[in-house]
């Protein structure tokens, strides 16, 4: 049987990734980014991950903050994707409103792991991870993350998520505890 007719048939290391066969979308919330005044450099760091974890996923999405996010958050979502990362947005300026336009399309928080996330950056030295009003839920059968802009937080946030993302990813459909 050649390489190219075994879709069906997956190696070990390929059944061990938690994203194998899953889908994952990443989108910077930056209106800087977006203007082109410097380039994304969250986004890309969670792309990476997600890729060395088997997801598929293309470039990060970038857009302004505020509405534009929001409706390109929405558009994601009715594609189905099994997770959706989210990086800027989460602090405190006015015109940092991810959360905001993210919890209208949850229809469950999961507090736990915003709140882990937030733990391990000052738990790690920097005080200021507390600042994140990041969220975490489930709209349909998507886990959804905000996380913040920075490179350090995202890489923190990741660290955290990869310690469950296997088990919720498999509780998301109806799977067993």
């Amino acid at each position: 049987m050649s390489e190219s007719t075994r879709t069906d048939v997956r190696t070990d290391t390929e059944a061990e990734l938690v994203g194998a066969d899953r889908r994952a979308v990443v989108i910077t919330s930056s209106s800087r980014a977006a203007a082109g005044v410097y380039p994304d450099r969250s986004g890309p760091v969670i792309v990476e991950r997600l890729q060395s974890w088997g997801f598929a996923t293309g470039a990060s999405i970038v857009v302004a903050d505020g509405d534009e996010f929001g409706l390109t958050l929405r558009d994601v979502l009715a594609s189905e994707p099994d997770l959706v990362i989210t990086t800027g947005g989460t602090g405190l300026t006015p015109t940092d409103v991810t959360p905001e336009q993210t919890m209208p399309l949850l229809d469950r928080l999961v507090p736990g792991i915003a709140e882990g996330m937030r733990a391990a950056g000052v738990a790690k030295g920097v005080p200021t991870a507390m600042l994140s009003r990041g969220l975490v839920g489930i709209s349909g059968r998507c886990l959804v993350v905000n996380l913040p802009g920075s490179r350090g937080g995202v890489t923190d946030g990741l660290d955290v998520l990869e310690q469950v993302l296997e088990h919720v990813l498999q509780q998301l459909p109806g799977g067993d505890h």
